[in-house]
Order: structure tokens, then C-alpha cells, then sequence
């Protein structure tokens, strides 16, 4: 999940640039408490990367996009890391295979930690010279905001990477969930027609979510919660990943060339699911999660409904509180929808699970990507992509919005991904 920032219209300053910066540069550090330093080497897939070189690409992104750029004193920490931490900007160099990353064993933790400290001194000292500068400012959030997407890759790469220890090692320990009834499901409708789509504020946003442009939406109605392991459990034992009608050519091909039959972490008896806080029992009533775009319209499918477009989506969400169960809440899993409110409200909206669409990653009509090398942050990535929405529980508070826009493979299932349905009216 990326993209390039929609400039500021006002310049924040020093007061509030670099209590920001320091808040989610500490974050990440304090999200590797309870890890190993053999912890933070490994890679589990080539999807995912180790906690060390998440540590360090997040680094090398300000000293590359803020200090070289800005600082024409600044000296880099060590000229050789470049070819290593650079993740996919090709303008900038080569870079290390990504496959490869948990080949890494040096640098050392340590020097990584270092680099990171010697970074934070420069910003921090650029910031005090220069943090009324506009252009500054919004190199700034960008960078803020690239970081805290990677503080979710960083939690959903270690769930990944522990799920494969026999040990099922515990990353964090979490409260066990309170009991929870079901919230019945109800279709609410949307509104249609003509309809105001991306974003439209003063503040950052990436430019996948620009330009605001109008989208038709016919008829609809979209469930007023996600999905729960207990539906989705009905829809395995009434032999959902068995029927070919339900899937997708490329999905029932997944299906077969991967052995699945439930979600990701679900043991074979599918009572227990590996979580960041090691293996629990699943909850009926919380949200399925770990499941691709294939299994999320499988099931709509089977559920006689479709997944929402992306625009369906933004409009019922766009007018609610940015509120839910995000990564600061400690849960670190979904959590079931709360009992006490009416079916004639929006549960789930944000946090969670991100919830996957029916829609394309594709460029709003007028998307220019930026020139260079920060230009190659989000529009490249648009082809064989699905769109998903709302953030999850893996997700830094105040970090989305209605209109952010994730992206991933339609086989992806690491990330805490989920499903609501929608259906025609």
C-alpha cells in the first residue's frame, strides 16, 4: 500500500512537525519490544520482509526523499545501504532482490538501530532549521505516513513468520475477548446516482485517493457489518471451496495449486486460529479474516450477494467517525460488532479487517503519477491489483480515512483482510 501525498495547504512548523516525527519513528521501534534480535532477520516469503529491514528501509526513506534532498551537508550513514533498503524505486538504484532479504544478516540489528538514531538527529536537526518550509512539510508526511504503513507490514510479517515455528511463539500477549452475541445482519440502502468520489480535504492524502471526480452508483445496499468466522464456517462446511461455480477461474485454480480449505492460520479442525498473541480459539462472532479477494467473492457468491465497489463503499463511509478497533487498542485481532447498537447502523466501518471491493486498482480519471522517483511510490502498481478499504487492526490510529485506498494481489491472505457483502436493489 502506497502512494505519493497530496500537497499541504497550510505549513503545520516545528511545533507540530517534530512531536509527529518522533511519535511514529518511536512507534516502530517500540512495535520490536518483545522481539529477538533472531527474530527480526527471518523472512517467511517473498511477500513479506524481515522487522530489521523494515526498520532500516523506513530510515533510508527519510535520508533518501528528505536529507539528501533538502541537506546538501547531510552525509549519508554508510554509502553501501542504499543497494540494500531501497525497496522498488528504480530511479534512484538498484536494489537488493526482494526474496532476499532475509539473507541480510549484516547489518547487524545494532548498526540498524544506529542508523536510525543517526537519521533521526539529522531530521530532527533539519526540522529546526528549516520545518516552515511547505515543501519540506509535505516530503514530511508522506514519509510519516509511508512509516506507519510499514509499522502494519511489520506486525502481519511477524504473524506470518511465527505461524511457521512449530513453537507458534507469542508476539504480544492480548486480552482475551469478552462474550459476544451476534449482531444480526441487515442490508442498508446506499445512495445512488451522481456521487462525489477521492479526496476533497486540506490534509495529507496519497494521490491514489485524487483527483475527486463523480462516479454513478445504481441501486444498492451494503450489510451493516464484516462477515464473522461463524458465516464464513457455513460457507465451508456447506463445501464452498468444493464447488467450481462459486470461484473464479484464477481463484478454484488458487484454490487447487494451494490446498486450500480455509482461511490462513485456521488449523485443519478449524476450532483455533494462529494470531499475534499466539494460537486462541476463534470467535464466531469476530470478523473472518486472512482470506483473499478469491474467498471473499467466493463466498458472496455463495451468500447469494457481491462485494461492494470501492465508490458504494466510500459513500456509506464517508460521513462516519474514523473510529474502530485499530493497532493502538492493544487487541491486535478483530473483534466482534458491538451487541447493543440497532441494525440501522454502519458496524466495522474502519479498523478491523480491510475489507475487500469489488473494484480494480486502477488511476481515478485525471491521475497523473508524480515525476521521479516519488512517482513510482503508487502508480506502477496499478495492473492485476483488487482495492480494499477501511484499515485493520494492525492499522495505526489516525492513519486512514474514507477515501484511502489499499491495494494487494487477489491471492494476498497475510493481511488482516476480511469481506462485507452488498447486493443490488
Amino acid at each position: 500500500m502506497s502512494a505519493q501525498p497530496r500537497p499541504n495547504r497550510t505549513t503545520p512548523g516545528i511545533a507540530k512537525l517534530l512531536p509527529a516525527y518522533r511519535r511514529v519513528r518511536d512507534t516502530t521501534v517500540a512495535l520490536c519490544a518483545t522481539l529477538a534480535p533472531e527474530d527480526t532477520v527471518a523472512q517467511s516469503m517473498p511477500d513479506a520482509s524481515p522487522a530489521k529491514w523494515h526498520l532500516a528501509h523506513t530510515t533510508w526513506f527519510f535520508e533518501q526523499f528528505l536529507l539528501a534532498h533538502f541537506d546538501p551537508d547531510y552525509r549519508r550513514f554508510h554509502d553501501g545501504w542504499d543497494f540494500l533498503f531501497n525497496s522498488y524505486y528504480q530511479t534512484v538504484g538498484p536494489m537488493h532482490a526482494r526474496p532476499q532479504r532475509g539473507l541480510l544478516t549484516r547489518p547487524t540489528l545494532r548498526e540498524v538501530i544506529d542508523y536510525r538514531a543517526y537519521v533521526d538527529d539529522a531530521m530532527e536537526n533539519l526540522l529546526e532549521r528549516r520545518g516552515n518550509d511547505g515543501e519540506l512539510s509535505s516530503r514530511l508526511a508522506l514519509g510519516l505516513n509511508h512509516e506507519q504503513q510499514h509499522q502494519e507490514l511489520l506486525l502481519t510479517d511477524i504473524q506470518h513468520l511465527f505461524s511457521l515455528n512449530p513453537l507458534q511463539p507469542v508476539f504480544r500477549e492480548a486480552p482475551a475477548a469478552a462474550a459476544a452475541e451476534p449482531v444480526a445482519m441487515a442490508f442498508i440502502a446506499g445512495p445512488h446516482g451522481i456521487v462525489e468520489a477521492g479526496y476533497a480535504g486540506d490534509g495529507f492524502c496519497y494521490d491514489n485517493e485524487l483527483p475527486c471526480h463523480r462516479e454513478l452508483l445504481h441501486p444498492h445496499a451494503i450489510a451493516n457489518r464484516c462477515i464473522t468466522n461463524a458465516e464464513f464456517r457455513d460457507f465451508i462446511d456447506d463445501g464452498g471451496y468444493r464447488k467450481p461455480a462459486l470461484w473464479l477461474s484464477e481463484g478454484w485454480d488458487t484454490v487447487h495449486r494451494e490446498g486450500w480449505s480455509h482461511p490462513l492460520y485456521w488449523d485443519e479442525g478449524m476450532e483455533t486460529a494462529f494470531t499475534l498473541a499466539g494460537r486462541r480459539a476463534i470467535e464466531p462472532s469476530a470478523p473472518v479474516c486472512h482470506v483473499s479477494f478469491f474467498e471473499a467473492d467466493a463466498f458472496a457468491r455463495w451468500a447469494g450477494a457481491r462485494l461492494p465497489t470501492e465508490f458504494e463503499w466510500e459513500s456509506m463511509a464517508q460521513d462516519l467517525p474514523v473510529e474502530g478497533n485499530f493497532a493502538d487498542s492493544g487487541a491486535l485481532r478483530p473483534l466482534p460488532a458491538s451487541s447493543n447498537r440497532s441494525g440501522t447502523r454502519m458496524l466495522q466501518v474502519f479498523g478491523d479487517v480491510w475489507e475487500w471491493t469489488a473494484s480494480p486498482y486502477v488511476g481515478y480519471p485525471g491521475y497523473r503519477p508524480a515525476a521521479g522517483a516519488i512517482g513510482e511510490y503508487n502508480g506502477k502498481f496499478m495492473c492485476g491489483q483488487w482495492v480494499l478499504r477501511g484499515g485493520s487492526c494492525a492499522t495505526p490510529t489516525g492513519h486512514v480515512r474514507a477515501t484511502y485506498r489499499n491495494f494487494f494481489h487477489p491471492a494476498a491472505r497475510w493481511q488482516f483482510s476480511g469481506l462485507r457483502l452488498a447486493r443490488d436493489l
